[in-house]
């Protein structure tokens, strides 16, 4: 496939969707956010509708000036790396229960682990991207990586693994090298303590997000390259993915944990595109296929966890009344 917008020749054009982002950022946390405060459901939902109708607009735009098949691989990506991170959030979950962040102090955490996620995503892209252009055997490698992480996936899901924050090898290392001290500062991530300049809960946390966010793009960056190898079309469907992140997260952790099949979901998704790029050379699947084998997994393990959901409750209900 011929690049859209190559960056050795374009990259004007990456920085300045950068720049854009930025702006938008700043925007968000300079003027509607400026005061710390809890971040209710309605305000959730009007952001998250902002950044996918956003998302929408822009693959309308692809659409226009390139076509079909490039907004169709923009889309599939976009679904990918959103379902991808409603997995992410119970990680969230736990390390804001587990370091006691209030609710109104987490927003500043995500906004700031947003801006340092930008800049790893493009990195890795661009790397992965110069990786694939130069070493095709890599394609093999990173299907079958997502295959193995599909697995891995599947077999926590069915044995209902649930890691712990406190017993994380990565808050042991942070706690290790980093003076911290067990006491919030308002919204501040450093405070002064016997003359000492430790970091505060807020930081180890935003230290914690960083960490799973680096996970979570091996993941989630691998599985779009399965769907297209333009770094233009990776790079704008993970941003565009990720930028809606922080209201997805309000929006949905107090539901998250009823998906009780979206894990078993995202695993099928991993395991299919993985299976996908290791069979391009053989075999390529329309990307109009892929999308909406994608949709109808995520679709149904959505489903069938409201399903269940609503079952239980119903039962409950009924145990009640008698």
């Amino acid at each position: 496939m011929v690049e859209l917008f190559p960056f050795s020749e374009y990259w004007w054009f990456y920085l300045s969707f950068v720049g854009l982002v930025l702006l938008l950022l700043a925007l968000d946390l300079g003027v509607f956010h400026r005061k710390a405060h809890v971040v209710g459901f309605r305000e959730a939902a009007l952001w998250s509708s902002v950044y996918i109708a956003l998302a929408l607009l822009f693959n309308a735009g692809i659409y226009f000036k390139f076509g079909t098949h490039a907004a169709l691989e923009f889309l599939a990506g976009y679904l990918i790396e959103k379902s991808l991170s409603v997995d992410n959030i119970f990680v969230f979950v736990l390390i804001f229960s587990s370091l006691g962040i209030p609710r109104k102090y987490q927003h500043r955490v995500l906004f700031y682990g947003l801006i340092s996620a930008l800049a790893m995503r493009a990195a890795m892209i661009l790397g992965g991207a110069a990786l694939l252009r130069h070493f095709h055997w890599v394609l093999y490698v990173f299907g079958a990586f997502l295959v193995l992480t599909g697995i891995r996936l599947f077999m926590s899901w069915i044995e209902k693994r649930v890691d712990r924050v406190e017993n994380s090898r990565s808050l042991q290392f942070i706690r290790r090298f980093v003076p911290a001290s067990e006491s919030l500062n308002r919204d501040h991530f450093f405070t002064l303590e016997n003359g000492r300049r430790l970091a505060t809960p807020l930081f180890t946390a935003l230290l914690l997000v960083e960490v799973t966010d680096l996970v979570f793009a091996l993941d989630s960056i691998p599985a779009i390259f399965a769907i297209t190898g333009d770094p233009f079309i990776v790079f704008t469907s993970n941003i565009f993915a990720i930028l809606g992140l922080r209201s997805l997260f309000f929006l949905v952790s107090g539901l998250v944990a009823k998906f009780v099949y979206l894990k078993l979901g995202l695993s099928a998704v991993l395991v299919f595109i993985g299976c996908k790029m290791m069979l391009a050379d053989v075999f390529e699947i329309p990307i109009h296929i892929s999308l909406v084998v994608i949709s109808l997994l995520l679709g149904g393990s959505v489903l069938a966890s409201w399903l269940t959901g609503a079952v239980r409750s119903e039962a409950d209900s009924d145990g009640a009344v008698r």
